[in-house]
């Protein structure tokens, strides 16, 4: 939201070049156009004043024997999935794209969404949205050629879901038994706090 009555200005509509999406430049740029100038905030002010979620998103990665592929950050004792949040002007699906390679140093065929979750306000961090997209099956020669950013992570491994169990926060292990219940259901999830509701 934003316009006329912003105490900073007018704002610009965000083009194509500037937003991170995973979507046709020219369809997203045409969409961006055709929704017209922004609307005027109601109350000077209150777009600033909305409450704001992260988000995240990551891979379920898997190897040919349909172990998952998990990373040990460097800043955390808990094994992730591959992935990191979502940054300012950007889709989850870029984030999950542009993360997964960051952290892995190659390119891994990110496909369609498994799990929406939802996770409540945790200490100094406030609540968020979780995207969790199916990653694919990573050959050989495709795990043979990843090269971590060791700034971020230490190693990875591939698992059974059980077996990394108590290296797993109890909502991450849910969300991730989720994504692949939904991965092999053929079927998209929404949760919350790793439960699946609806």
């Amino acid at each position: 939201m934003g316009g006329g009555d912003d105490p900073r200005g007018p704002r610009l509509i965000m083009t194509g070049s500037e937003a991170r999406h995973c979507g046709d430049d020219a369809v997203f740029a045409r969409d961006l156009r055709d929704e017209g100038e922004p609307e005027a905030e109601f109350n000077p002010g209150i777009a600033e004043r909305f409450p704001r979620k992260n988000a995240a998103a990551g891979a379920l990665v898997r190897d040919e024997r349909g172990r998952i592929l998990f990373v040990c950050p460097t800043y955390k004792p808990f094994l992730e999935i591959p992935g990191g949040l979502v940054e300012d002007g950007e889709s989850p699906l870029a984030a999950c794209r542009r993360e997964v390679r960051e952290e892995l140093g190659i390119d891994v065929p990110v496909g369609r969404l498994l799990v929406v979750d939802w996770l409540p306000e945790h200490g100094v961090w406030r609540d968020s949205l979780q995207f969790v997209f199916d990653g694919g099956v990573l050959s050989r020669e495709q795990i043979g050629a990843i090269r971590l950013a060791t700034d971020e992570v230490s190693r990875f491994e591939f698992l059974d879901l059980e077996a990394a169990q108590t290296q797993l926060r109890p909502s991450k292990a849910r969300r991730i038994a989720l994504a692949h219940q939904a991965f092999l259901a053929g079927e998209t999830v929404y949760g919350e706090f790793g439960r699946r509701l609806g």
